[in-house]
Order: structure tokens, then sequence, then C-alpha cells
């Protein structure tokens, strides 16, 4: 079963990359964008095929590993 797990800056933590890629943007003229924010996603396949277990468990690898749960939020896909 494949897992993508998308992470993300909860809202209010200041997103340093995401300020400089929408000043990038206003300067190459896109000067209508806002608000940018940038994660990461985490790609990788997970043996089990029950997907409530494999949900379980990669719920698991975010909160102990994958993300810092006090300023990041994730979401997670199974496919």
């Amino acid at each position: 079963m494949k897992a993508k797990v998308a992470v993300f800056l909860k809202p209010g933590v200041l997103d340093v990359q995401g300020k400089a890629v929408e000043n990038a943007l206003h300067g190459l003229g896109w000067a209508d964008v806002q608000n940018v924010r940038v994660g990461r996603t985490i790609e990788f396949d997970v043996a089990d095929g029950d997907a409530d277990k494999a949900r379980a468990e990669v719920k698991a690898m975010c909160d102990k590993l994958l993300a810092n749960t006090v300023i990041e939020s994730y979401a997670i896909d199974l496919a």
C-alpha cells in the first residue's frame, strides 16, 4: 500500500521559506500571489494490506518522527 504524507506548518507559524517564494513570485511579475506556504511530501510503501491498520501505523510515524506536531500539521493519503 502506498502512503503519502503532506507536512505543513500550522497556521500562525511564520513560514520564512514561503515568504521568500512569495517575494520571488512578486519579483517575477505575479503580484497577486499571497499567503504562500511551503511544505513537504513524504511517500513510502506500507506492507500492511489493512487500510485502518496502515493508517494507524503511518499516523504513529508522523507523530513520532515525520512531523514536529508542535508547529506542523500533516495529512495522510493511502492508495
